[in-house]
């Protein structure tokens, strides 16, 4: 019994040791959490405004882009997969991918071919092991994204989807990107998006007929106003999917690792009451055993006299 009571204590040190891992990782995730959130707030400005200048060139220009023009009969789209460099966050890189491989299935459902590009250790590991070919990954940023590293995906994705269909390697008509939205600490919602051929997601209000001067004008032309902005527009907007998923890979870790700070708590809390019972049941077994000699101690002494 001696030996059980001694287990249930070497049980309780290493959960009591694992609680402080976790402990340690939810306050990480908690304070690094409201700097990802700070840094997704900054760049929504950007973003916005920069969408706004997008969707005036695009609406009230006759100039077509190559990153808006839609494919007569696209054949392969290209899927960008944002998961995390590390796990202990609960269902974040599941929920993400499971969100992909439903993308995939409708993209093969409508006849198109599928190139997979991932961001982060868990979605290259996860395509690796079913043996998936994965043209490019990112990795090594996941919690700290940079816009250095948004531009380069941009670059590559933008590269790809201006090549020409059939006739060079890796060409695609589509691109995708699949990240988790950050709604707030305790909902993170799991996305999919086109990113190319370019949609506009905000719209500008056209100007009135009455008015006399034309609401915006283009310099040096809107040709060229679309070849800078287009490409800085789609490296935003992965910027801000990297950022909104550093956010929500946080919240979940800090979330899991609440879980599991909980979880060994009540795990401490049920190995102690077991092992009082044990140490209580070896007390009274040996009270017995003491008791019990005793009276057939006295029996013997009573029958020898």
């Amino acid at each position: 019994m001696a030996l059980s009571v001694r287990e249930y204590r070497a049980r309780i040190r290493s959960t009591e040791s694992m609680k402080k891992i976790t402990r340690a990782m939810e306050l990480i995730a908690a304070s690094r959490i409201i700097k990802a959130q700070q840094r997704a707030q900054a760049a929504a400005p950007y973003a916005r405004e920069l969408t706004r200048a997008v969707s005036a060139v695009a609406t009230f220009s006759n100039v077509d882009h190559a990153l808006t023009l839609e494919p007569e009969d696209p054949k392969k789209a290209a899927v960008l997969i944002v998961t995390s460099d590390r796990g202990l966050a609960g269902a974040y890189s599941s929920s993400v991918i499971k969100e992909a491989e439903r993308l995939v299935e409708k993209l093969k459902g409508e006849g198109k071919d599928v190139d997979l590009y991932t961001s982060g250790r868990k979605g290259e590991a996860y395509f690796k092991f079913r043996q998936r070919a994965v043209v490019q990954s990112w990795t090594g940023f996941s919690d700290q994204p940079t816009y250095d590293v948004a531009a380069e995906i941009g670059a590559t994705l933008i590269e790809a989807f201006l090549a020409e269909t059939g006739e060079e390697e890796g060409a695609v008509d589509e691109v995708h990107v699949v990240y988790t939205r950050f709604r707030s600490m305790l909902s993170q919602e799991p996305t999919a998006v086109r990113l190319l051929p370019l949609e506009v997601v905000e719209g500008t209000e056209p100007p009135e007929q009455g008015d006399l001067l034309p609401l915006y004008e283009f310099e040096p032309s809107p040709s060229e106003v679309l070849d800078s902005l287009l490409p800085r527009y789609v490296q935003s907007r992965i910027f801000f999917a990297l950022l909104q998923a550093a956010a929500s890979e946080l919240a979940a870790r800090q979330k899991a690792m609440k879980s599991a700070t909980d979880n060994a708590d009540e795990l401490i809390k049920k190995y102690k009451r077991i092992a009082n019972q044990a140490r209580q049941a070896g007390i009274t077994q040996e009270i017995s055993e003491i008791v019990g000699g005793v009276n057939a101690l006295a029996d013997a002494q009573a029958g020898s006299e």
